[in-house]
């Protein structure tokens, strides 16, 4: 690890970064105020929420701020201490997560097996499709990032915990979720609307495959689908669309991390060789040895961990949650702190236990069984932890990451159009053998 590379993981050391979070308290502030925002495109629409505004703005402040010199610019420290706050802020995201599925429970165990294996297609359509492509237009290592997954928020955290977020890994699975972000909703759509006008699928089919593991996009496929079918199936689709979308959602952060993400691995070992060569001139990003882990320093002292997400919770509670969703922080503080609890058990069962188990995994089995309605506590869990919005995390989340970015500016500009044609072809690869195995078992 260069000296570059190197932060010191100290709670002193996050508290020196009063910068960093002075500026991620602004811009989330501003990117809620500003809200939601639709473009319409004549035929499409593209929504961009504040979690986009959020990383967005800080990627343009930290790039600014780090070369122009004044009492609150952001200095390099701030920029690197960034990454350690994602990389453990990430956890409250996978906890408020976890406790959401936990009351859905029954739901997921009375879908059809079509509904179930349809979700292979989800998996496996990102690398298959796109994962060749990347490699062809001489993308290396972030092509694993942005191609085992459509990049939601749980695979940021598992590319993050696996390779850190500074890698050529955490580079490509973040320029997949920027991409797909903004664009994912449309691409989804596009290509729905095409599947659907050609008469050739079950619209059921269609509609499980809506359920990319993403809320917009499984609206705006699912929506498209719909309109190609009699209006008397409309409540259908949608229902299975949305039964869909929760299985990838919850059964994803498993079946990502211990299959979608070794797979890519080792396809990347099988075809870089003998077709990533054939693309001479290509822009090459200094890789990071395969299957290691990036850390910094060791773990993160579980001090640092407790400031970490109470700043983070503290921001939620007093800008996303309040100003977007007009929910007061003292009506949220019994959630936030349920949350936060949930959070830090996890991690803690992840230290102690002498099991080679993911800290995202912990987390995600002790807040799925909270909630689950089977012993009388569910409902306090899910009553409390209902009053902190999901988005409310994320946006200071994603802030804190779009300044993380600022030092990896060189490798995107390296990326350029290139990674936005391949996270477009993951998002529809996803789409598009889901609904050939949904098709097969209908």
């Amino acid at each position: 690890m260069t000296t570059d590379q190197t932060v010191q993981n100290g709670p002193v050391n996050l508290l020196k970064a009063w910068r960093l979070h002075l500026w991620v308290f602004i811009l989330t502030c501003v990117a809620e105020m500003i809200g939601s925002v639709s473009v319409p495109l004549g035929f499409a629409t593209i929504t961009i929420f504040p979690l986009v505004w959020g990383m967005l703005f800080g990627a343009a402040v930290g790039l600014v701020s780090t070369r122009v010199a004044t009492p609150v610019s952001l200095r390099r420290p701030d920029v690197q201490a960034a990454t350690i706050v994602i990389q453990a802020a990430v956890i409250m995201f996978v906890a408020k997560q976890s406790l959401l599925v936990g009351p859905l429970i029954p739901k997921l165990l009375s879908s059809g097996w079509a509904l179930c294996f349809q979700e292979i297609g989800h998996f496996f359509g990102t690398v298959l499709l796109a994962l060749p492509l990347a490699l062809l237009l001489g993308i290396k290592r972030e092509a694993i990032g942005s191609t085992f997954s459509v990049g939601r928020e749980q695979n940021l955290a598992i590319i993050g915990e696996r390779y850190g977020l500074n890698s050529p890994e955490g580079r490509g699975v973040m320029a997949e979720y920027i991409t797909g972000t903004v664009l994912g909703a449309l691409c989804v759509s596009i290509v729905a609307s095409c599947i659907a006008s050609s008469r050739l699928f079950n619209p059921l089919a269609l509609a499980m495959a809506s359920g990319v593991g993403s809320g917009s996009m499984m609206a705006a496929a699912a929506g498209a689908v719909a309109a190609y079918a009699p209006a008397r199936d409309t409540t259908e689709i949608l229902g299975f669309a949305a039964a869909s979308n929760l299985i990838t959602t919850t059964v994803g952060t498993y079946f990502t991390l211990l299959v979608s993400l070794p797979f890519t691995v080792f396809l990347y070992r099988v075809l870089e060789p003998r077709i990533g060569r054939f693309r001479q001139g290509a822009a090459r990003v200094t890789p990071t040895t395969a299957g290691t882990i990036v850390q910094e320093d060791g773990p993160l002292p579980f001090s640092s961990l407790v400031l970490i997400t109470a700043t983070v919770s503290i921001m939620t509670l007093l800008l996303g949650n309040w100003i977007t969703y007009d929910v007061a922080p003292w009506a949220a503080m019994t959630g936030a702190l349920c949350i936060i609890l949930t959070g830090l058990a996890g991690e803690g069962l992840h230290r102690l236990v002498p099991l080679r188990i993911p800290s995202v995994l912990w987390v995600t089995m002790l807040g799925m069984a909270l909630t689950a309605p089977y012993w009388p506590g569910a409902r306090w869990f899910a009553a409390c932890t209902q009053h902190v919005n999901f988005l409310a995390i994320v946006t200071p989340l994603l802030t804190y990451a779009g300044i993380s970015l600022t030092r990896d500016i060189p490798a995107f500009r390296q990326l350029g159009w290139r990674i936005v044609v391949v996270s477009l072809s993951a998002n529809a690869g996803t789409f598009i053998f889901a609904a050939l195995i949904a098709q097969f078992f209908i």
